[in-house]
């Protein structure tokens, strides 16, 4: 009898002190547990990058990147974007699908819900009409209006002169009409004085 209530006492406390180790290793730490209920942005990586965007059935530009991330918005209202960190190029195209344009930027963001791209970092623009080229730190180039913007200092040249504008300026994306703020530099002014 007295072996059977040893066992059962060494049973006992088997039992108390598994159930102690149980309820110890249970404990889960607070800041894992939030992270598991956090929302996380989805982000998507490509290499090797060819995109066409077209209108009304037209090719109008390509758009080649070596490296690609798409992040998706943490809401419904915030817009998905496109960073291009490892520069990109486009080649921007007539009705003809004959190059009018190139663009080359280090650092480009576009952001989806816009339809407007940010360039960043050695931006060139150069125009095959014309042969204008334009270069910036900075620039918008808006797909829907095929135009350029930018508000930082940026400089146009053309065959025969340099433009400097200092706050920036508005260009077709051809580089064929331009709108300046606070420019220099010599500028081409009709005989009557008066743009036409």
């Amino acid at each position: 009898m007295r072996s059977t209530s040893i066992t059962y006492y060494f049973f006992a406390a088997a039992l108390l002190l598994g159930c102690f180790f149980v309820f110890t290793s249970c404990e889960n730490d607070q800041n894992v547990v939030d992270q598991l209920f956090q929302k996380k942005v989805a982000v998507e990586e490509a290499k090797k990058i060819e995109s066409y965007l077209s209108q009304s059935g037209k090719v109008k530009a390509k758009l080649t990147a070596p490296y690609m991330l798409r992040v998706q918005g943490q809401s419904p209202a915030d817009s998905p974007y496109m960073e291009f960190p490892h520069s990109l190029h486009v080649d921007f195209y007539d009705d003809s699908t004959i190059i009018e344009s190139t663009l080359d930027a280090r650092y480009a963001k576009y952001v989806e819900f816009d339809r407007k791209v940010l360039l960043r970092d050695s931006v060139l623009v150069v125009s095959i009409k014309n042969g204008d080229t334009l270069r910036t730190q900075e620039l918008w180039w808006d797909q829907d209006k095929q135009e350029f913007h930018t508000n930082k200092p940026a400089h146009v040249y053309q065959r025969d002169k340099i433009i400097f504008a200092k706050d920036g300026l508005r260009a077709s994306q051809n580089l064929t009409s331009y709108t300046f703020y606070s420019s220099s530099g010599p500028m081409l002014v009709p005989n009557s004085g008066l743009p036409q």
